[in-house]
Formats: C-alpha cells, sequence, structure tokens
C-alpha cells in the first residue's frame, strides 16, 4: 500500500475513534438513575473569581446508589458549590449540612427513561455523522491522491469497512446505554 493512503486510511481511523471518545463521554453524562461522580462533571463553580471544574475544589463521591456526596477542600465553598450545581441546571437539589454538600438522585419515571433513551440515540446519531464525514474526507483524499486507480478502489474499500466498523460500535454502545437506561 502506498505511505500517502495508509496515512490517509490512518487519519480516517482517528477521526473515528475520536468520534468514539466524544460520544462515550457525552453518554456519561445521561444518567441512568444510580449516582455517579461523573454526573456533576459539567458543575463549574466560583473559585476565588474563576470558573473551575467542581472536581478542582471539592471531593466527589457516591456512597450509595442513590446518593452523591461533596466534600469542598476549603469549608468557604459550601455556599459556591451549592450554587454552581443549582446553576447547572441538571435537575438535582443540593442539601447543605454545613461539612458536605448531599444530593439524592431521584428514580427515574418511565416517561424520563424514555426521553433519556432519546438523547442516547440523538448523541449516536451526531457520532454516526462525525464517522462519515470522516468517511468523506478519506474517500476525497484518496480520490486526489496520486496512487493507481486500483490502490485508490482498494483504498475506498477499506475506509467503507473501517466505517462499517465503527457504526457498528456505535450502535452497540447505545444498546449497552439504551438497556442501563430502561433498566428499573
Amino acid at each position: 500500500m502506498n505511505e500517502d493512503i495508509k496515512f490517509i486510511i490512518d487519519t480516517a481511523k482517528e477521526a473515528m475513534d475520536a468520534a468514539i471518545k466524544h460520544l462515550e463521554k457525552q453518554l456519561v453524562n445521561i444518567r441512568a438513575g444510580k449516582a455517579s461522580p461523573a454526573m456533576l462533571g459539567s458543575v463549574m463553580v466560583d473559585y476565588y473569581g474563576s470558573q473551575t471544574p467542581l472536581s478542582q475544589v471539592a471531593n466527589v463521591n457516591t456512597p450509595d446508589g442513590r446518593t452523591i456526596t461533596v466534600q469542598p477542600w476549603e469549608k468557604s465553598m459550601l455556599q459556591e458549590i451549592e450554587r454552581g450545581i443549582m446553576v447547572a441546571n441538571i435537575g438535582f437539589n443540593p442539601m447543605n449540612n454545613g461539612e458536605t454538600i448531599i444530593i439524592n438522585v431521584p428514580p427515574l419515571t418511565e416517561e424520563r427513561r424514555r426521553d433519556l433513551a432519546k438523547q442516547a440515540k440523538a448523541e449516536t446519531e451526531d457520532a454516526k455523522i462525525g464517522i462519515r464525514n470522516a468517511r468523506k474526507e478519506a474517500n476525497h483524499e484518496i480520490k486526489n491522491s496520486d496512487a493507481s486507480e486500483d490502490l485508490q478502489k482498494n483504498a475506498e474499500i477499506d475506509v467503507q469497512s473501517l466505517t462499517d466498523s465503527y457504526v457498528k460500535r456505535i450502535d452497540d454502545i447505545l444498546d449497552a446505554k439504551e438497556k442501563e437506561i430502561m433498566t428499573v
């Protein structure tokens, strides 16, 4: 295989890997009823005038499947952390006991589960679009390369099989997430 073609295919593979990584990161934010520190991953806190991720100013734990505790490293940050959780608008009602912030994660209703499954489907569709864009870009570069027609055809076949395998991985990820969401 010609070096240019190999580079084009490797670049497409990297773009497809990035799409999968992004999808997995997005799906972590879709909660499936069990408490997880990742649920507070998007919370930003005003730390002495600058917006800082919650994980950099406090310890976030899950003592059980329905509770998240936030233990700030500085007690003076309790109000700011509480405000940050409310501003993040993620549907949690933090309780401040003077030492830690406790968040009870409510069980999901059937309707909410369906909404979360739809949200997961939308995220996977975005990932598939990313995969297809990587394929389109690779095929465009293959067509513009100096490789022979046979090499170009074979490279396009390789890119298509790569695309198919990544789309299958995305479908498998979605199936697992839907199962997690719909399990009561």
